[in-house]
């Protein structure tokens, strides 16, 4: 089979994913009844895993044989949005210009979705002797939050797949390890009052200031003296507050500050154990001055996100294999969170990350793939084919 018709496939399957708006807050459900149609056409069952409001769908299908070990594809559903970024064309509308292809989501990464599906009617044709799975998810971009009621119900599988593929955006590099994140949002309850009473007051953010202070000096310290991994871009484990919101005017002494905080740790760390240091630091030195001025004051922690790092061993069959179709000798560890250690680490099943794009497009405006990436990733699928139906 010739490439141009499969790219002609991709793209014109591309097209159907990114006309559904499905940022994270949305629905996704018109998006995997879409698949599931597609798939049923192919004579291909599958299974909604619903999340408890209903509006909210991961989606499982198996092509071949159900009782031998096989390979997972997957990807996420979900989109960040669009909201204040300045698009040349509209992003819900899959646009083509010299070789690329824009929309929300074409690179991160339903560029990878619209491959597998493009490439399924070469799964069913083809005699596979191990099983290829599809497996779609939500909410990825918000926590990695719909992978997980999926990865349940795969753990009670008796017959264990060898290995995941997970497609984000890698440049078809092969990608054995990312970091772990843990996130918390502080809340700083103070004391309100006029600004010309202040000591008469607990200022929040000024408090929230001394625990900003406190997570950049962990992060400094970690900088300077703490281990190393050198296959990470940034090669050691990092913290920062991203996000801060309080005060409501000038003449009023803040009573609530709201930050949010995170920790992506190498293999070496634990993020949540680093995150309970700051946390245990922050109510000894900061909650007890606060509470000395105003025994109702204090800091309240709530977990925002938090998944698993990724740490494959490079020696195993699956990255092998992954070396072989992607065509590549070597592999690298990335900074940004995948579904991929959640894998591991719920249902004991090997992962990789290897997918078309560059993460330099996710997220941004006028986002695209290029169209060569999916051409790469048509040879990746189709050597995956391959492989599983060798006797």
């Amino acid at each position: 089979m010739s490439l141009a018709p499969i790219t002609d496939r991709i793209t014109r399957i591309l097209s159907d994913l990114v006309a559904f708006d499905t940022v994270s807050h949305k629905t996704n459900l018109p998006l995997i009844a879409y698949i599931e149609t597609y798939l049923a056409n192919l004579g291909v069952s599958s299974e909604r895993i619903l999340d408890d409001t209903g509006r909210k769908a991961s989606l499982f299908a198996t092509i071949g044989p159900r009782d031998t070990s096989g390979y997972i594809l997957s990807g996420h559903t979900d989109v960040v949005p669009v909201e204040g970024q300045v698009w040349t064309n509209d992003p819900f509308t899959l646009t083509e210009r010299e070789g690329r292809l824009y929309g929300r989501g074409a690179c991160d990464m339903k560029g990878f979705v619209a491959a597998c599906l493009a490439l399924a009617p070469e799964m069913v044709a083809a005699p596979l002797k191990m099983p290829i799975h599809l497996a779609f998810s939500y909410d990825e971009e918000t926590g990695c939050v719909g992978v997980r009621p999926m990865l349940e119900r795969l753990a009670e599988n008796p017959v264990k797949p060898l290995g995941c593929f997970v497609g984000e955006p890698t440049l078809m590099n092969v990608v054995v390890g990312h970091k772990a994140k843990h996130a918390v949002r502080a809340s700083l309850r103070g004391k309100t009052c006029h600004s010309a009473l202040a000591p008469q007051g607990v200022n929040a953010v000024e408090y929230a200031a001394d625990l900003i202070v406190l997570v950049r000096e962990m992060a400094r310290d970690l900088a300077s003296n703490g281990p190393r991994d050198p296959f990470y871009e940034i090669p050691y484990t990092t913290g920062l507050t991203s996000v801060a919101h309080g005060g409501r005017a000038l003449n009023i002494v803040p009573d609530l500050c709201e930050l949010e905080m995170e920790i992506r740790a190498i293999g070496a760390h634990d993020p949540k154990a680093i995150m309970a240091g700051i946390m245990e630091r922050a109510q000894a030195e900061i909650a007890a001055r606060m509470g000395e001025a105003d025994p109702a004051c204090g800091i309240d922690f709530e977990e925002i996100q938090s998944y698993p790092g990724l740490e494959t061993d490079p020696q195993t069959p699956l990255i092998t294999l992954t070396k072989q179709l992607a065509g590549r000798n070597g592999h690298s560890k990335v900074a940004y969170g995948t579904e991929a250690g959640l894998f591991t680490s719920m249902a004991g099943i090997s992962a990789v990350v290897v997918g078309p794009g560059s993460i330099e497009q996710a997220h941004k405006a006028d986002e695209f793939i290029s169209i060569s990436e999916l051409t790469a990733c048509s040879h990746f699928l189709r050597g995956l084919i391959a492989h599983c139906s060798m006797l």
